[in-house]
């Protein structure tokens, strides 16, 4: 179930299905004037960049796994840290490209600024154990989980 339709432009949210969904939707996403008033606004405007920075998480049976699109970051530009034993913070700074003075821009959609994305953490989650790497403009961030422990069984036995 959306909250919003697809029919307007595609981007849906759904914070039933994921409550760490920040999707923002845009009603004038696609329209002429959408990348000029963009322009005007912030580009290290915060809600905007953490909407487009995109995250997959995935759980496995050994780890929770996180996919973060970063196109053109490098590593050092990127901050993974886990606050309080429960909350993974990633956080970082696409910054603008540098502008000559023949320079002449016809088009500019690419954010940049500061971005942030936190994310609480299950129980399960070892936190002392994080692992990051980034590869081709993507980030993949691995928490492993805990052993679940399964319940002892013990026989006991019917007299009578």
């Amino acid at each position: 179930m959306s909250l919003i339709p697809s029919f307007f432009g595609g981007k849906r949210s759904n914070v039933f299905d994921d409550p760490f969904s920040l999707d923002i939707w845009d009603p004038f996403e696609g329209f002429p004037l959408s990348a000029t008033l963009a322009n005007l606004t912030s580009s290290g405007d915060e809600s905007s960049a953490i909407a487009n920075t995109r995250v997959d998480w995935k759980e496995t049976p050994q780890a929770h796994v996180f996919n973060v699109d970063l196109p053109g970051l490098k590593k050092e530009e990127v901050k993974v840290e886990v606050e309080d034993g429960k909350v993974l913070q990633i956080s970082g700074e696409r910054s603008r490209e540098k502008e000559e003075k023949d320079d002449r821009w016809h088009r500019v959609e690419r954010r940049t600024g500061k971005f942030i994305r936190r994310f609480w953490l299950p129980e399960n989650a070892k936190v002392d154990q994080v692992k990051a790497a980034m590869e081709n403009g993507v980030l993949t961030v691995t928490v492993p989980k805990e052993e679940e422990k399964k319940p002892e069984v013990k026989s006991v036995k019917i007299s009578g």
